[in-house]
């Protein structure tokens, strides 16, 4: 009888072999990241995808016996998280709180930042079923004591060890990384006005999080790649699931058209341009400021004079979202615009450009006007990047049926 008590602690039922356990625990962490962002995320926080209620029950029981996470507290923290972006209010900026609380941290948080007035504002539309009241959150905690239970039944001691970090998981790499690092260290694809980075352009280990950037320039996308080198696994089984009738993306971000054949600016074309305005200054910097970044620096070569120094990093530097230049960045601008009468205009242009996005919601004649302007401007500048850039904007256009946004 004390043997197979002992041979039961010691393999449990499975006497299973270390890579079986590691398999086990590998499988189950990532059927827990794919609840998190299929279902919390892109489904309850932005609607971006819509689930079948069979498989959206599955996923709030997964994450009950796996995380004890409520998705009404989850969305209504997220939700918060981007109206208060990088603020006193966000609830897990690093760059307010500093990125060591938020890696170490993170998981509390988002628990102190779940409060009745967070709950009423920004978790509408969350269920608020019997088993929702009564079950998962009236019993928050029962869901991953039966899952520790189910684990040291099947794998003995050793079964404790994958508890323990099916339940640090979520905190470390979901809390943590993405709400830490992602706002930290990375790429950004577009300037959206927060800290928002890409960790890594392959979205597999945090199920497609790692393309945060992305996220948070279209958070309503239910795919967050958008380069042709990304790769967002979250977006591989939305994809897999729609193929069996079990969820449907309702959002992949703007849908616009460019028409060869436009030549003029009209009110589809402002409407285009504000809904796509993240990719289109993203093409600004690669198709003009790259460009005559390269052309200032040459001139400097040419002329003797040291160019090492001046133009580092001088394309990221000059077409930085404006909120998020620290002063000595704003002096680099400041050396850079005085080192080339080209370089200070494409800047200048810039900062006009994403002025006129800041005023999407005024008058739409008045967009027009200033839009028609800005394009006058670029064509008479003598930039020749310029000027084409201004030429190829009066292509863009609504697609038929398709509603602004």
């Amino acid at each position: 009888m004390l043997l197979e008590l002992v041979n039961f602690l010691v393999g449990g039922l499975t006497k299973a072999s270390i890579w079986e356990m590691v398999a086990y625990t590998l499988v189950l962490t990532h059927i827990t990241m794919i609840s998190v962002t299929v279902y919390l995320h892109r489904h309850s926080a932005h609607r971006s995808v819509d689930v079948h209620p069979a498989l959206g029950h599955f996923f709030r029981f997964w994450l009950w016996v796996t995380t004890s996470m409520n998705t009404k507290e989850w969305t209504a923290v997220h939700r918060k998280h981007h109206a208060f972006c990088e603020t006193e209010d966000d609830p897990h900026s690093p760059v307010v709180n500093g990125l060591g609380s938020i890696l170490s941290r993170g998981a509390e948080y988002y628990a102190d930042a779940a409060t009745e007035e967070t709950l009423d504002r920004y978790g509408r539309g969350t269920p608020d079923d019997w088993m929702e009241r009564n079950v998962y959150e009236r019993h928050q905690q029962m869901g991953i004591l039966a899952m520790f239970i189910i684990n040291v039944a099947l794998f003995g001691v050793a079964g404790i060890t994958i508890w323990a970090i099916q339940m640090a998981w979520t905190p470390i790499f979901a809390a943590g990384v993405i709400n830490g690092i992602g706002h930290a260290f990375g790429y950004r694809n577009f300037e959206c006005p927060d800290a928002a980075t890409n960790i890594s352009p392959w979205g597999i280990l945090i199920a497609g999080e790692e393309l945060h950037n992305n996220h948070h320039t279209y958070p309503n996308s239910a795919k967050l790649s958008v380069k042709p080198w990304e790769f967002d696994i979250g977006w591989m089984y939305i994809r897999l699931f729609e193929s069996v009738g079990l969820a449907k993306a309702l959002s992949t971000g703007p849908v616009v058209e460019q028409d060869p054949n436009k030549g003029q600016l009209d009110m589809d074309t402002v409407w285009a341009l504000l809904n796509d305005r993240f990719r289109v200054m993203s093409r600004y910097a690669d198709e003009v400021v790259k460009p005559v970044v390269v052309e200032a620096k040459a001139t400097q070569q040419a002329v003797g004079k040291s160019a090492k120094g001046t133009f580092r990093r001088a394309k990221s530097v000059l077409t930085r979202e404006e909120l998020l230049v620290s002063e000595k960045d704003r002096a680099r601008i400041g050396e850079l615009v005085s080192s080339s009468p080209a370089l200070k205009t494409v800047y200048d242009m810039r900062v006009r450009l994403q002025e006129i996005w800041a005023k999407r919601g005024g008058n739409s004649e008045e967009l027009l006007a200033s839009l028609k302007q800005w394009c006058a401007d670029a064509e008479a500048s003598g930039i020749r990047a310029m000027r084409d850039f201004a030429e190829e904007l009066k292509s863009y256009t609504i697609p038929p049926r398709t509603a602004t946004a």
